[in-house]
């Protein structure tokens, strides 16, 4: 994965935490997009076998904002990350750079569609953070909070992922971990959020709504090499064979029967799903970056799911 050198970045769409101070960690409600990749797995592992997130979804919603101990502190980033140049260097940079990409990507959709896509920043953060869903620690991994419509991620959920999942890794898969949470800010704002219960099971609202989110940055990877961005121009440049399979490699150790069976009990139980199997998750990435087509992701008005 490369970028343009001479595109520029903008740093508006980030939020830089770390090092600011916590916010009250510990539970986060669910609601319209809930957790995100590895988000989804501890929650899945929490709530089957023992822990502290079982029943988040009954929270009530805070104001959310951050903490009376954190602030955004930006001037690093602001300063190091100018242009797609930096993208190719920095790791911090290359994140602002797909993030920008990504919401170029809607903000042209939206409009082709006669409608706003809303901009919002995604947070960086260490160790835990108050959001307008409640307190989440980075044991929650990465998550779209719905309430105060913002990403939220812990950078070393990306080690996580390799070390404790065996994902291959790169920057690519970090690429499809944000364009996956942005997917359910796409959902929150057409609505379709709300088409989900508590239920569980293969073919469950949950399941549906992540699915689709796969399948939105599968579309976002499609057009990334081709979409302008505030900066002017496209700030991705090339996306290769291999991000595409690390891509894919990351999404089959995300699926539910693949967390049941390496990190759960070692058995599938079907009615526990919420996210998918490793199948279904490959192939609506797969659906979304071959189309290129966000309406080939209607993962809820199927009996098809994979």
């Amino acid at each position: 994965m490369d970028f343009n050198d001479d595109v520029s970045l903008d740093t508006s769409q980030v939020q830089d935490t770390r090092g600011a101070g916590g916010g009250v960690g510990g539970r986060v409600a669910l609601g319209g997009g809930g957790l995100g990749i590895v988000g989804l797995v501890i929650y899945f592992l929490m709530s089957q076998f023992g822990g502290g997130l079982g029943g988040a979804g009954n929270l009530p919603l805070t104001d959310g904002g951050l903490g009376d101990n954190q602030a955004v502190s930006n001037s690093k980033i602001s300063s190091e990350c100018r242009t797609g140049r930096d993208a190719d260097t920095n790791h911090d940079c290359a994140l602002v750079a797909i993030i920008n990409s990504i919401q170029g990507y809607w903000q042209d959709e939206f409009a082709r569609s006669g409608s706003t896509y809303k901009v919002v920043p995604t947070i960086f953060f260490t160790g835990n953070v108050n959001t307008g869903c409640g307190g989440a620690t980075a044991d929650v991994g990465p998550f779209y909070c719905p309430a105060d419509e913002r990403v939220y991620i812990d950078l070393s959920f990306f080690d996580e992922l390799k070390q404790r999942f065996g994902a291959k890794g790169g920057t690519f898969v970090e690429a499809y971990v944000l364009a996956h949470e942005y997917g359910h800010h796409v959902q929150n704002q057409l609505g379709t959020s709300n088409r989900v219960g508590k239920e569980s099971g293969p073919t469950s609202g949950s399941v549906r709504l992540e699915l689709q989110a796969d399948c939105y940055a599968g579309v976002w990877a499609n057009h990334a090499t081709t979409s302008p961005t505030k900066g002017g121009g496209p700030l991705i440049s090339d996306i290769t064979d291999d991000d595409i399979s690390r891509a894919l490699d990351a999404a089959s150790r995300i699926g539910d029967d693949y967390i049941q069976t390496h990190l759960g009990g070692g058995s599938v139980d079907e009615s526990q799903f919420t996210h998918g199997s490793s199948a279904q998750r490959e192939k609506w990435f797969t659906t979304g970056y071959q189309s290129g087509d966000p309406t080939r992701c209607n993962t809820f008005d199927t009996n098809n799911l994979g």
